[in-house]
């Protein structure tokens, strides 16, 4: 099992069980492509596991898969974690947006994997060399290198990013021919997610600021987010004051604007990349008399969370950490 689920944040014990069980029925239909998966070393193409050839209507048009896909190369962190989820290991991946190269929660299961760049500028000629025969990425990241791409192995690419990660998801799992278990991932994810709503009862009724610090700026995240998908699906509400801005995504604030982050619950996070600026902004806005005048600072309703966890890793893996949190912070059984 994919050494992620025994972090220090843990998903249910069902969902720790379904996962070793499609594993293990991956196992049993392809070995040879799990076995890729410890090879990222080999430069040579690995023999398909099958000869069947499958097509996958993707942003970019239509894939025409071979076989079962051996080495795989993914450009968004979000499908990092899918590969990962249905036990798969890439032979490339792009850098996490924080981390060393790998986000703490997924670093031991990505040893070994060629960093190939960025989201936003992947290296084409390392990929090249990696002999891939599949290339999984994102319009909204790549469009402009997909010929590039795709030349060199079928290439997929979803079609945008910020709360969609379900949806690329089985597009990732049907691609590497794991739609079923895929399914059933996003299945028990969903299920989890009812069971938290259900169980919350009252606790919903509260309005729920997210609130981001970045070099230089400060951000409310709001329903077309990667929490913002979580909290649709937990049935977790805004304050009535973020339901007016233009964007859905995100409102960029001043810092005289701070009283508008005000609610019943407040998540924080910062995205830190090394330079400190982003933990310096964090500490200014903190700081401020505004902040502290806020009813839920006042009320002690505030908790600072992992930026990569909830929101920047993006992935199913990040998700299921995500709300095991919340049913702590909740106080859920």
């Amino acid at each position: 099992m994919i050494s992620v689920l025994k972090k220090k944040h843990m998903w249910s014990v069902s969902v720790l069980l379904l996962t070793f069980a499609l594993i293990l029925s991956a196992c049993g239909q392809s070995d040879s492509g799990n076995n890729a998966g410890n090879n990222t070393g080999n430069a040579s193409n690995s023999p398909a596991a099958n000869s069947e050839e499958h097509k996958i209507t993707h942003a970019m048009g239509e894939a025409t898969i071979k076989g079962t896909p051996q080495r795989i190369v993914v450009l968004t962190n979000e499908g990092t974690e899918a590969l990962l989820a249905l036990g798969v290991k890439p032979v490339g991946a792009v850098k996490s947006w924080t981390g060393d190269p790998w986000y703490e929660h997924i670093k031991a299961d990505m040893e070994g994997v060629t960093v190939v760049g960025e989201e936003s500028q992947p290296n084409v000629e390392l990929i090249a060399s990696l002999k891939p025969d599949l290339i999984i990425g994102n319009k909204l990241r790549q469009e402009k290198v997909f010929d590039q791409l795709n030349a060199i192995a079928p290439t997929i690419f979803s079609e945008t990013l910020r709360g969609a990660w379900q949806s690329n998801f089985m597009l990732y799992a049907d691609a590497l021919g794991k739609k079923a278990e895929g399914e059933k991932i996003i299945q028990a994810y969903d299920d989890r997610a009812a069971d938290f709503k259900a169980k919350a009862g009252d606790k919903l009724n509260e309005k729920v600021s997210v609130v981001r610090f970045m070099a230089g700026k400060t951000r409310i995240y709001l329903d077309d987010t990667f929490t913002g998908l979580a909290f649709s699906k937990l049935g977790i509400t805004r304050p009535d004051n973020q339901k007016n801005y233009k964007d859905t995504f995100v409102e960029e604030i001043t810092k005289e604007r701070l009283p508008e982050v005000d609610a019943d619950r407040l998540f924080y996070f910062t995205y830190e990349t090394g330079d400190g600026k982003g933990s310096a902004m964090e500490e200014e806005m903190l700081k401020d008399p505004l902040w502290q005048s806020l009813n839920v600072v006042k009320n002690k309703k505030t908790t600072r969370v992992s930026d990569a966890i909830w929101n920047t890793a993006g992935g199913v893996i990040a998700a299921n950490l995500m709300l095991d949190e919340l049913f702590k912070i909740y106080e859920i059984n």
